[in-house]
């Protein structure tokens, strides 16, 4: 554990992309084979199941400290991270000796954490605060971290891939796919990674996805328009449709298998020959039905007829990665294209392609542009029709060119303070909308959003809040119903949960709006018309 906290320290300690591969390669370079499948599993963000809820730490910090319950939650809202509040509170009764452990990664993984899902809360308290008692601060803080399911490293899959593949002498993309979809951390995984001359089993595995940029100046800029291909960007799930051997599966952006949620595009999958599809699940009934929707099968993992009936989906497909077994993503965007179509055409109506559009020149797509909230999308994409199918976030070849957001004005009402780096300073705000019943007019939540101010912004609202606070819940404030931010947002939808009747979908602050006065914010009203207009009602 010793020598995965040291590599833990260098990657936190830099933001230069060349240190951050160093040292990676230097531990799986040092490391056994164990310890490096599990780094690699680690820091490219997968993430075991959650073992012990804040409940439980809380309880056994209580425990182990004698702090009260008030001081443990106000160390945690000042700190921001409950394994760090942990960490640093059990200073006082940790071992005089408590030095680096010289066990294994492997075996803090296979022997210590993952058992946990086996105890009851009792064993599992006793677990937690014997590690606090005999680990250093920073190992105790990683292996609460770990059980959690909390640690981020500030590492991508991309950094990953290019240090195993140095260390390795083979193709970064050769790794990057093997490093794709479900595998178990192991000595025998990591040897079949490296090994050149071994293929592992990839029957089932997509390939890395190719994300496309926001659109922030004019399509025009991009050439002629007859060079690229126009398409909807569809509000869905992206997804990958793997057939091989006859063999089908269904994988998330986020690499999550999702064949078993959406068996009737598993089903409709079964006539096409083996191939590698990319697109965009949707809920679809003769038409393109809200997001909101897709949300109901969101997670299930067995989906009941009824459910199957009420939320059709569909697989529009903009892209063939692989066909009768041939990598096609050095082909040119169109000859792709072309083969999708041919592979969906006269196939089951669940799997179809995604329109093209004719629109001749830059100002009519523009012109068809407008009309997206109406067909329930948001915007088009822009595709370069001779790009081959990149990995990542590549600028140049693929962008999204979204419609504006929606727009309401609202006043701050309550603040929370963030977390890691900003966990001193309040940065969660809950906005509301004024209502009226029975001539009084009250201020109803409406969203919360976290993101668009300047950190300048943020300073000179932390100040604000902490001298116009009305009243504490725990680490969440109320304050004075002065301040009025205009909120952009995607969509809208109608709620039962929400006590407004409606839900913005990705919220975020466009501008403090120091011009304007409290009374003068968008009432619930207007909230709702746009809820007509543009939602799921």
């Amino acid at each position: 554990m010793q020598a995965f906290t040291d590599l833990f320290v260098s990657l936190d300690s830099t933001t230069a992309t060349n240190a951050k591969v160093a040292a990676l390669r230097h531990y799986l370079e040092q490391a056994p084979a164990g310890d490096a499948a599990w780094a690699i599993y680690i820091v490219s963000g997968r993430r075991a199941k959650r073992l012990a809820g804040r409940p439980l730490l809380k309880d056994a910090l209580q425990t182990l400290t004698g702090y009260p319950e008030w001081m443990v939650l106000d160390a945690y809202a000042t700190v921001g991270d409950f394994a760090e509040t942990a960490s640093l509170l059990t200073e006082e009764v940790r071992a005089t000796d408590a030095r680096g452990d010289q066990h294994s990664l492997a075996y803090w993984m296979e022997q210590e954490i993952l058992p946990l899902a086996d105890l009851d809360e009792e064993a599992k308290k006793q677990k937690l605060m014997d590690w606090w008692q005999r680990l250093p601060q920073l190992s105790a803080f990683l292996v609460t971290k770990l059980i959690t399911g909390g640690l981020r490293v500030g590492v991508s899959q991309t950094l990953v891939a290019r240090a195993v593949a140095e260390l390795a002498d083979l193709p970064r993309d050769v790794i990057t796919h093997r490093l794709m979809g479900e595998w178990q951390p192991g000595a025998g995984w990591f040897a079949e990674l490296i090994d050149p001359d071994i293929t592992a089993d990839l029957s089932s595995r997509p390939y890395p996805f190719y994300l496309a940029s926001p659109l922030e100046h004019e399509p025009a800029e991009l050439g002629a328009r007859e060079q690229w291909l126009a398409e909807w960007k569809w509000d869905g799930i992206r997804a990958q449709l793997v057939k091989r051997g006859g063999e089908i599966s269904l994988w998330s952006r986020g690499e999550e298998l999702m064949t078993e949620r959406f068996p009737e595009v598993i089903a409709a999958a079964a006539s096409l020959d083996d191939c590698v599809l990319d697109g965009e699940l949707l809920a679809w009934k003769d038409q393109v039905l809200p997001f909101a929707e897709l949300q109901r099968r969101i997670g299930r993992k067995t989906v009941g007829k009824k459910l199957l009936a009420d939320v059709p989906v569909r697989l529009l497909v903009y892209d063939c990665l692989e066909h009768a077994g041939s990598d096609l993503r050095s082909q040119p965007m169109q000859a792709r294209r072309d083969t999708a179509e041919q592979l969906t055409d006269g196939a089951d109506e669940r799997i179809g392609t995604s329109p093209l559009l004719t629109a001749q020149s830059w100002e009519a797509l523009a012109e068809a542009r407008e009309g997206s909230r109406e067909r329930g999308v948001e915007g088009l994409m822009l595709k370069a029709a001779d790009s081959p199918y990149l990995t990542g976030r590549k600028k140049g070849a693929w962008w999204k060119w979204k419609v504006e957001p929606l727009t309401v004005d609202a006043v701050m009402i309550y603040a929370q303070a963030g977390s890691g780096r900003r966990a001193t300073l309040f940065t969660d705000y809950t906005f509301a909308v004024w209502t009226e019943q029975d001539g009084e007019r009250s201020l109803v939540p409406i969203a919360k959003a976290y993101s668009g101010l300047t950190d300048a912004e943020i300073n000179k609202l932390n100040r604000w809040i902490r001298a116009n606070t009305i009243e504490r819940f725990g680490p969440v404030r109320s304050v004075s119903a002065e301040q009025v931010f205009e909120l952009a947002f995607e969509g809208i939808n109608a709620s039962t949960r929400h006590k407004s009747g409606v839900a913005l979908r990705f919220p975020r602050i466009a501008r403090w709006r120091t011009d304007m006065q409290p009374e003068d914010a968008n009432t619930l009203g207007q909230v709702q018309d746009l809820l007509q207009l543009y939602g799921n009602t």
